[in-house]
C-alpha cells in the first residue's frame, strides 16, 4: 500500500491558474510513475496527465490543448499539476495516482490514489 496525497485544489475564476501537489509521503517519490484524474459530479472518472519517474515521458489528455503541465521534482519528492487558463468545464475533483510501472489513461490500472483535491472555476 501507497499513501498518495494532493493538494492546491480551490476556486478560481475561469482564466485563472492553480498548481496541484502529489506525494507519497515516507516513500522515495522517484520510485513511481505519477498520472493525474479528474472526476466531476456525474461524469466518469478521466485521464488528464501522466509522466514517468524522471519525467522522461509525458502524455496528456486531449483536453488539456497545452493549458497544463505535469512536472516532478523528485529532490522534493513532489509531483505537480500545473493548470493555466482554466476553464468552468475544468471544474472536477482531481486526482493523483501513482504506480511502479508507467501505466495507461484507465482508471482501472491504478491502485494506489490520493484523496482528491477539489479545483472550482468560475465565470
Amino acid at each position: 500500500q501507497v499513501q498518495v496525497v494532493e493538494s492546491g485544489g480551490g476556486l478560481v475564476q475561469a482564466g485563472g491558474s492553480l498548481r496541484l501537489s502529489c506525494s507519497a509521503p515516507g516513500r522515495t517519490f522517484s520510485d513511481f510513475c505519477m498520472a493525474w484524474f479528474r472526476q466531476a459530479p456525474g461524469k466518469e472518472r478521466e485521464f488528464v496527465a501522466r509522466i514517468t519517474w524522471e519525467g522522461s515521458q509525458i502524455d496528456y489528455a486531449d483536453f488539456v490543448q497545452g493549458r497544463f503541465t505535469i512536472s516532478r521534482d523528485n529532490a522534493k519528492n513532489t509531483g505537480y499539476l500545473q493548470m493555466d487558463t482554466l476553464k468552468v468545464e475544468d471544474t472536477a475533483n482531481y486526482y493523483c495516482a501513482v504506480s511502479r510501472q508507467y501505466r495507461g489513461q484507465s482508471p482501472s490500472e491504478y491502485i494506489d490514489w490520493g484523496q482528491g483535491t477539489q479545483v472550482t472555476v468560475t465565470s
